[in-house]
């Protein structure tokens, strides 16, 4: 298959050619593979390729949703056995090998999904913008200047430049959205517990984080939420499951939805006139579809909210290195963890039961707060990011200037408003890349939903990709 055909498919047209014997999963491994070495070292997307992927690809099942369509795993929680894992970070590089899938990871198999390497990611994913010491920074496709995004970022540089048509993702504050919205892709968080955290977590991140993909169409994100939903064995909690197939969803029109929008963010960080007018754009937009538009927010306290956050992100943070230190044999220190990264670690050394307490007393408040509107709307209109994607540099996680408080401020309540509260709630939300900015970046709009409301959320974006069409743009740097 050539790069210039390849990249004309999504992972559900991949998967049909393979069903219907038009080409091989072999084949398209090796066209990915080619696409790698002609993209990547531009962008920096991939870390590392698997050169046993042959023997890994005939010990899963030979069958699955996306069977023998290429995949790319984020370097970031989830685990298929054998794989390195290094979260992006010098303490674990080199050391640290998986021992065992986790049910996201074993998931992927049983779709049929084809893993064949790793994707970059900011250190222990925290920060918004992908420039770990350890791997150097990814650039985004659509200007080799400006970052690719976070956490997910060397996922969406990959899709975004056609590497894979889908890529693994997480989010904890936005790590899906952020990236899809500054690549120019399909960036969907499910609903709290909707993919399954475990073995390794009960729920991770306090709730706040799941793992899902970036994409860049609307279907390969609904099909592969049908692969991937539905507890694990032994999970905390449990949600309903979808009626029918997300598949099956996003084939049939919305009724008319009552929308609520707002470019207003929580804590009053201004939003650049590119993202404004691309809110206001859908929004006429959506009205002229039907829907019913209303200005409105939620809202909470802003101190208390980002309070809450730094305690939960801190403590997560802490127990996670001390963890990873153990597993690996190494302790961690100012020379294997970069500068905000050791910071935010000691921060969280030093809270107390009663801080975390505290923090989640304010997740329930916000959560009632934001749940109680959205009794009112059934979704909620917002861009996804302030900004178009910011240069290089400009999120600098190993900045020895700043200290927790200072790079929570810098990095995530100055960037990251529209993103978080959906994390902190447990809703669903996506980024959809609607519209461009004057220069030509991908300016992501976000919807949020009610708690489940990942139906309301696919069928929607289905209808607005039918009438607002992305799939003929295409940035600077893409393989063929």
């Amino acid at each position: 298959m050539r790069l210039d055909e390849y990249i004309t498919y999504d992972g559900v047209g991949l998967a049909e050619l393979v069903r219907q014997r038009q080409v091989s999963p072999r084949e398209l491994a090796e066209t990915a593979l080619s696409a790698i070495q002609q993209v990547n070292p531009q962008i920096n997307a991939v870390i590392e390729t698997l050169e046993d992927w042959p023997t890994r690809f005939a010990q899963q099942p030979q069958q699955g949703y996306f069977y023998g369509v290429p995949f790319l795993l984020k370097d970031h929680v989830t685990m298929q056995q054998g794989l390195r894992l290094e979260f992006g970070s010098r303490l674990l590089h080199g050391v640290l090998v998986a021992p065992i899938d986790t049910d996201l990871g074993q998931r992927y198999k049983q779709a049929g999904l084809n893993t064949l390497g790793r994707t970059n990611c900011p250190e222990m994913a925290y920060c918004p913008s992908t420039e770990p010491v350890l791997f150097g920074p990814t650039r985004n496709p659509w200007n080799l200047e400006r970052s690719a995004g976070g956490s997910s970022g060397g996922s969406a540089a990959a899709v975004a430049a056609g590497i894979v048509p889908m890529a693994h993702a997480t989010d904890g504050g936005g790590s899906i959205r952020i990236p899809a919205a500054w690549c120019g892709l399909v960036g969907l968080k499910p609903t709290r517990m909707r993919n399954p955290p475990g073995p390794t977590f009960g729920e991770a991140f306090y709730g706040m984080g799941v793992e899902h993909v970036v994409s860049r169409t609307v279907r390969d994100t609904a099909l592969m939420l049908d692969a991937t939903h539905g507890p694990g064995v032994g999970d905390k909690y449990q949600i309903p499951p979808p009626a029918q197939p997300y598949a099956k969803v996003i084939q049939q029109l919305p009724s008319p939805l009552r929308i609520a929008f707002s470019a207003k963010t929580y804590n009053g960080v201004p939003v650049e006139p590119a993202c404004v007018q691309a809110l206001e754009a859908t929004a006429r937009h959506l009205e002229a579809l039907g829907h019913h538009l209303e200005e409105a927010a939620p809202e909470f306290d802003a101190e208390s909210f980002d309070k809450a956050n730094l305690i939960m992100w801190c403590s997560f943070l802490a127990a996670a290195i001390l963890n990873l230190g153990q597993m690996v044999g190494r302790k961690p220190s100012p020379e294997n963890l970069e500068a905000t990264v050791w910071a935010s670690f000691q921060h969280g050394l030093g809270l107390k039961a009663l801080d975390l307490e505290y923090a989640q007393a304010v997740q329930n408040t916000v959560t009632r707060v934001v749940g109680a509107f959205h009794q009112h709307y059934d979704l909620f209109l917002t861009p996804t990011m302030p900004s178009t994607a910011l240069p290089l540099g400009l999120l600098n996680a190993n900045d020895p200037d700043l200290d927790a408080q200072g790079w929570y401020d810098h990095a995530y309540a100055a960037r990251l408003p529209f993103t978080m509260p959906a994390n902190m709630t447990g809703l669903p939300a996506i980024s959809l890349p609607l519209q461009q900015s004057p220069e030509g970046l991908p300016v992501g709009i976000q919807l949020t939903a009610r708690f489940g409301g990942e139906d309301t959320l696919l069928q929607l974006a289905a209808q607005l990709e039918q009438t607002i069409p992305w799939r003929n743009r295409a940035p600077s740097i893409s393989v063929g």
